[in-house]
């Protein structure tokens, strides 16, 4: 277990001494509620035209000035094509509201979707990101179902198209967090987490049972049902957030740090294990303006203890938007490191057509296998085009196409930044 937890735990201790120095240095440069009242003020200072004053001046309309406190909510079609479901088509929505005054209060987010795919899958989500009057509590959900198909692989980063086993199976995730402000921008929480994964069957009609494939090799292994696979637990999190806008950043800095626990027998779950999980990221402004931008992504997911079901395991493209251009799951792990950097842009003076160019890269290892972290990298790049949906708020309608290794490439149609 040390061998599984010394990275780890080392990783942890360095995002927590970042987010320390940062916070010591932004308590008096730059507190989180100074970087609310400024983006209630400023949001879309750069930006005067967005897809709402292009409706409002063909039907003639006159703009009326925004309510800051108002709800800021936009609806659009969704359609795209990537390996993990091929071509698909739904809708996505976001509501961006403040939960308080914009002076000492972040802007809150909701967002959801439905979608239908070539694949047969439908896939239904809904995120809930909310800050509530002066910052008292932040909230957290990620709650997901979904009646979908995965290619499974082996663990590590050497698997070929040769080890694929198609499954088909019902997902529900309910993650649910709630942090407690301790000083500016710093939040510490306590979550309830719930993974499970049904009704696991052959994907191809032809086949009736499982074959030797890694899937099912991990499961007589360690122990695990083949049909039916559950993760129930509980989660502590240090937060840290000076992001000027959590829906679209300029600058600012998001360090987050979450250890999990699932037990045997809770709610449901079918073995006791442990994972770290590290999310940080942070925004760079190239001009004064903020036109032109660097954004920095690192993600690092580590099972610390225990046995994980398959499902469970680290994965690439299992978080938000991660590794465009690879299908969900195609490395899988007991530990994973992430990273990516984005240049954003604007392309019109008005602010209503930016872009961006991306590049992302994965690594996983294979304990039983003895590969380690770095022995292998999934790289992927790719470009998309942003459209202002809602300037008070900043959210973006996002169009991206982007390429991985082995011909892998996909399309992808949201609304919000990736991160």
């Amino acid at each position: 277990m040390s061998g599984r937890c010394g990275p780890a735990v080392g990783l942890a201790a360095a995002l927590l001494l970042l987010a320390g120095g940062r916070a010591a240095a932004q308590d008096t440069a730059d507190p989180p509620a100074a970087a609310a009242a400024e983006s209630a003020r400023a949001v879309g200072a750069d930006a005067t035209l967005d897809i709402g004053d292009l409706w409002r001046m063909v039907r003639r309309k006159e703009a009326h000035d925004d309510d800051a406190r108002k709800k800021f909510v936009v609806f659009s079609p969704s359609v795209g094509s990537k390996p993990s479901t091929g071509f698909n088509v739904g809708f996505s929505g976001n509501v961006a509201f403040f939960a308080g005054d914009p002076r000492t209060t972040h802007i809150s987010s909701l967002t959801g979707g439905l979608k239908l795919s070539q694949k047969g899958q439908t896939l239904s989500g809904v995120r809930l990101a909310t800050f509530t009057k002066d910052d008292a509590w932040f909230l957290q959900s990620d709650n997901r179902l979904s009646w979908t198909s995965q290619n499974t692989y082996g663990l590590g980063g050497f698997t070929t198209q040769a080890d694929v086993e198609n499954l088909k199976y019902d997902f529900f995730r309910f993650y649910e967090s709630a942090y407690r402000n301790v000083r500016p921008g710093l939040f510490v929480g306590l979550g309830l987490d719930v993974s499970d994964h049904s009704g696991v069957r052959p994907g191809t009609p032809s086949v009736s049972s499982f074959d030797e494939q890694p899937y099912e090799d991990y499961n007589q292994e360690h122990g695990f049902a083949a049909d039916k696979q559950t993760s129930s637990g509980t989660s502590v999190g240090l937060l840290f957030d000076t992001r000027d806008n959590p829906i679209n950043a300029y600058r600012g800095l998001l360090a987050s740090a979450s250890y999990r626990t699932f037990f045997a027998g809770f709610m449901g779950g079918d073995s006791t294990w442990q994972e770290l999980y590290l999310d940080v990221r942070t925004y760079k402004k190239l001009s004064k303006d903020a036109r032109h931008r660097l954004a920095f992504w690192f993600l690092g997911d580590y099972v610390t203890g225990g046995t994980a079901p398959y499902f469970d395991l680290p994965a690439m493209a299992a978080q938000d938007r991660s590794a465009r251009g690879y299908a969900e799951g195609r490395y899988r792990g007991d530990r994973l490191m992430y990273g990516e950097m984005e240049y954003r842009g604007t392309l019109t003076n008005n602010g209503l057509v930016g872009m961006v160019l991306f590049v992302n890269t994965t690594s996983v290892d294979d304990i039983a296998a003895k590969q380690k972290l770095f022995d292998s990298f999934a790289t992927g790049a790719g470009f998309g085009f942003r459209f202002l949906l809602n300037k008070r708020s900043r959210t973006n309608l996002c169009t991206d196409y982007g390429w991985g290794r082995d011909g892998s490439r996909g399309f992808y149609l949201a609304i919000q930044e990736a991160f």
